[in-house]
């Protein structure tokens, strides 16, 4: 049998959900069934739900069904894009349309690497809401003696930026919220030992879905690039910028976390 190049799966798209995530990020919980979910919320949705026996060490699902086997165990969601046709609406039952768009693996100046490409669809009452392009990388197990590299320096030329501060409990709720079982996020004995980093990692589509918020609260967003840079550690406080159609995350040391671009 081929490898699984797509799936399918649905959600009643809880209410309930949204409105958990609102709270914890300090806004107004209250979603009805019919009301336009804020952009990239559909990620709380379609949980793919797998017994202890599917895991990988990290806590995320084994690959080899639609995402190949490359021989490489460390995982990093290291960007997407996102184009919005229309809002995803609660309580609406949806579609989620997945396919492997690409898969290559490479030598780098630090090992091999393999890239992975998803496309989901996210389809509600016969019509195509949003697609996303998921980028993920796959490396090989980090080692901590290797040096870490050299950060690149974020732009200090916002027009508008708002600080954003992570503890423990967030990270727990955004990992529950979106059942995302990666260690790096909520066990930082693994995090700091297993994968070599300073402490618990804050979630990389987090950072993209405060920057989306942020974008949102001035105006409906059409598309939404966003690429990682470097980890955050979960008792830094960053700062979220844009300029124009320009966004990224700036650490507290002002090291770049994310870039990303707005429509």
């Amino acid at each position: 049998m081929g490898r699984m190049t797509s799936t399918s799966q649905f959600d009643v798209m809880d209410p309930a959900r949204a409105a958990a995530l609102l709270v914890a990020l300090g806004r107004d919980g209250r979603v009805q069934a019919g009301d336009a979910l804020p952009p990239f919320f559909h990620h709380l949705y379609f949980w793919d739900a797998q017994p202890p026996s599917a895991l990988g060490p990290d806590g995320h699902p084994k690959v080899g069904g639609l995402i190949p086997d490359m021989g490489l165990p460390r995982r990093m969601w290291a960007g997407g894009r996102l184009e919005f046709a229309a809002p995803l609406r609660a309580g609406v039952p949806a579609e989620k349309r997945s396919t492997c768009a690409a898969a290559t693996r490479k030598e780098g100046r630090s090992g091999p690497l393999a890239f992975v490409t998803l496309r989901h669809e996210f389809w509600q009452e016969g019509a195509l809401c949003v697609t996303e392009h998921q980028d993920l990388v796959y490396r090989e197990t980090a080692d901590p003696a290797q040096p870490k590299p050299t950060p690149t320096v974020a732009r200090t030329d916002e027009e508008a930026s708002r600080e954003a501060a992570f503890g423990t409990t967030l990270l727990f709720r955004y990992s529950a919220l979106t059942f995302n079982g990666h260690r790096i996020h909520y066990d930082e004995t693994y995090a700091r030992t297993a994968e070599g980093y300073d402490g618990l990692v804050v979630h990389g589509p987090l950072l993209a879905q405060l920057l989306m918020l942020m974008a949102s609260d001035e105006a409906a967003l059409s598309r939404f690039a966003f690429r990682a840079s470097s980890p955050l550690m979960h008792w830094e406080t960053a700062t979220l910028c844009r300029n124009g159609a320009d966004a990224w995350v700036r650490g507290p040391d002002g090291r770049q976390v994310m870039t990303a671009t707005i429509n």
